[in-house]
């Protein structure tokens, strides 16, 4: 659906060029949620607006559903663009017009014949539930309603790719998770291809298929969202992910309750992935091996893909014993880091 290869857009800053992407090159398959996450200035939003030349690339290729974005003539790319709807973080709504007539604008310029853009409009409107809120002008609005205004007029000309950045940053931890439901729905109902830019590994966590980390205007890491999570290999990803499943609260509480466990014995912390959180694990432990088992700390997270868990234990008992048991661990979960060994 979409290819890019050796994707590069450089400024010039006081004479000097600076490069906000770095020959990028990636491949979104059609039907997708696409997650790209990088910490302020590592170059996403300016990939995102490469891709329906809000900006022009300096070099490289861009093809969406065959059409080499590069190429295109004006003409050709004001077409094109009717493919590619565009949510913002801020939402740029017209704030003159009603929630109908900001939907109605793209058809507007689209020359729709106006009982079709009305029909249109009232069908985007029920999709995104804001019926009732047809004639409310953005001012009163929540700013979950406001996205959603946001996310039907990017919808209005069916076009085939979604482009969210940020969509979701300027919103509470309830009203995202109202927005993120409402895109998940719309590519399962449209099968459209979505590309979600965000700074929160959360929302990547909830509704993406998979995710390039940037970083300095390179893709740093490319995969799954599960392989990503339960394997991450640059230190800007570990940092992304720590904001899911290992947060600083948690490491906190865990340092607290060492100071109150027996020195005794070994503490594991268990990294499960994929179907593995489900199995019975330490009752096997606790029926195999000579060992006492106790659960300090565990929590589990649910990805697009499959689960993730972390689940910190301490092992008692006689040192073999304990050592076949951390064999049999091993062999069950994703890794096994030890905390602390006092055996």
């Amino acid at each position: 659906m979409i290819s890019i290869k050796n994707l590069n857009k450089t400024f010039m800053l006081d004479k000097e060029p600076i490069t906000a992407v770095d020959s990028l090159t990636l491949d979104i398959k059609e039907g997708e949620i696409f997650g790209v996450i990088g910490y302020s200035g590592a170059g996403k939003s300016t990939f995102v607006r490469l891709l329906n030349r809000l900006e022009e690339p300096t070099e490289g290729s861009i093809v969406i559903d065959n059409k080499e974005m590069t190429h295109l003539s004006s003409k050709e790319l004001r077409f094109a663009r009717q493919e590619m709807g565009m949510i913002f973080q801020h939402f740029n709504l017209l704030w003159s017009r009603t929630t109908e007539e900001n939907i109605a604008f793209p058809l507007e310029i689209a020359k729709v014949p106006k009982a079709e853009r009305k029909k249109r409009v009232q069908e985007l409107i029920d999709l995104v539930g804001l019926t009732g809120k047809e004639n409310a002008y953005p001012a009163q609005l929540s700013g979950g309603q406001k996205q959603r205004v946001g996310i039907a007029r990017a919808l209005a000309n069916n076009p085939k790719v979604l482009l969210c950045d940020e969509a979701t940053s300027a919103l509470d931890p309830e009203t995202t998770n109202s927005i993120l439901d409402l895109l998940v729905d719309i590519n399962e109902k449209l099968g459209l291809t979505i590309i979600l830019i965000t700074h929160e590994m959360n929302v990547i966590r909830k509704i993406c298929h998979k995710v390039a980390v940037m970083e300095d205007g390179k893709v740093v890491e490319l995969g799954n969202v599960l392989d990503v999570f339960s394997n991450p290999k640059q230190d800007v990803t570990r940092k992304f992910v720590e904001q899911v499943v290992m947060e600083t609260e948690e490491e906190d509480t865990l340092e607290s309750l060492l100071d109150y466990v027996d020195p005794q014995g070994k503490i594991l912390r268990l990294h499960f992935a994929g179907t593995a959180t489900n199995e019975a694990l330490i009752s096997e432990i606790a029926k195999q091996f000579d060992v006492q088992v106790n659960i300090l700390q565990g929590k589990i997270t649910q990805t697009k893909s499959g689960v993730l868990g972390l689940l910190t234990i301490q092992l008692i008992g006689d040192k073999l014993e304990i050592k076949k048991a951390e064999t049999f661990i091993s062999k069950s979960v994703l890794d096994v880091e030890v905390v602390r060994d006092d055996t």
